[in-house]
């Protein structure tokens, strides 16, 4: 009895610490050690202590079975029918049967849900979790909404833009535009600056007409927003400033680049055709954003 005893301790205390093995990882103290030893040493006895209940309902219920067939072998022998009183006690037993049954049921359930349990002292953070994925998604569209919101607000701020009518000499305007407004937009509007000034302009339409900024030719639908927050460079200046220098270089130190630009030019795209083989037009290129100008140049 006291060998029984001692295996039933012994092979307690080997899962417990074989538990305690492989969910202690790193260096822990004394206290934790002890702390986390107990509460394993708990959960085993509960563990054993509902094996032991199984165990007892499971033979409880093979009783109640092997009764029940010793009575149905008598049925068969005596073939006389059962007496009120035997249905009865026999309708009681099947019943009972039928509650150990089902509590065996529940307490297999119970095990099977313990076992797949998450264990709350593992790390689980890179485990699929629902809720966390959807906080996390939550968390991205409001950044998401939050940096539109600022850039509609960088597109509605108001900018100054110097610009030169040329027709082979600079005729220097300034019209007050939003950063988010295209070429085309800035065009309509330097056209109607234009007009009443030079007679050739008069009948022209906004097609007609091209936008040349730092030695690029700058497509209608880009907007002045698209080179100020890609900070882009041209061949001689960048194409995020609209302010006007007389030259890009500092003319005491002709090898240190100054971050300043040159008024655009507003021409009409027959005089190009006319004039693309003399300088400047003959400097000027279509833009193109996947070309980097590292170094500029002004002739």
């Amino acid at each position: 009895m006291k060998s029984n005893i001692d295996k039933k301790f012994s092979a307690h205390y080997d899962a417990v610490e074989a538990e305690l093995k492989s969910s202690t990882v790193g260096l822990v103290t004394l206290n934790d050690m002890k702390a986390k030893q107990e509460a394993l040493v708990k959960e085993r006895e509960k563990q054993l202590a509902k094996k032991e209940q199984s165990k007892e309902l499971q033979l409880k219920l093979e009783k109640l079975r092997e009764k029940e067939r010793k009575k149905e072998a008598k049925r068969k022998i005596s073939s006389l029918s059962f007496t009120l009183e035997e249905e009865e006690e026999g309708g009681e037993e099947e019943e009972e049967v039928a509650m150990y049954e089902e509590e065996l049921e529940r307490e297999e359930i119970t095990t099977k849900k313990r076992k797949l349990g998450k264990n709350p002292d593992v790390d689980t953070s890179f485990l699929p979790d629902r809720d966390r994925e959807e906080e996390e998604n939550r968390l991205r569209e409001e950044l998401r909404q939050e940096w539109e919101a600022k850039q509609e607000k960088i597109k509605s701020e108001e900018i100054e833009i110097t610009f030169s009518y040329w027709d082979g000499s600079g005729h220097r305007r300034t019209v007050k535009m939003k950063k988010g407004n295209t070429m085309q937009q800035f065009l309509q509007k330097a056209l109607e600056i234009l007009r009443k000034d030079f007679s050739e302009l008069r009948s022209a339409g906004v097609e007609q007409l091209m936008y040349i900024k730092e030695d690029l030719i700058i497509p209608h639908h880009h907007s002045f927003y698209d080179f100020i927050v890609t900070k882009a460079r041209g061949k001689s200046g960048p194409l995020f400033n609209f302010d006007v220098h007389d030259d890009v270089r500092l003319l005491s130190d002709a090898t240190v680049e100054k971050d300043e630009s040159h008024a655009g030019k507003v021409v009409l795209r027959s005089w190009y055709e006319k004039n693309k083989h003399i300088f400047p037009a003959s400097r000027w290129e279509p833009y193109d954003p996947e070309k980097k100008w590292d170094k500029y140049t002004i002739r």
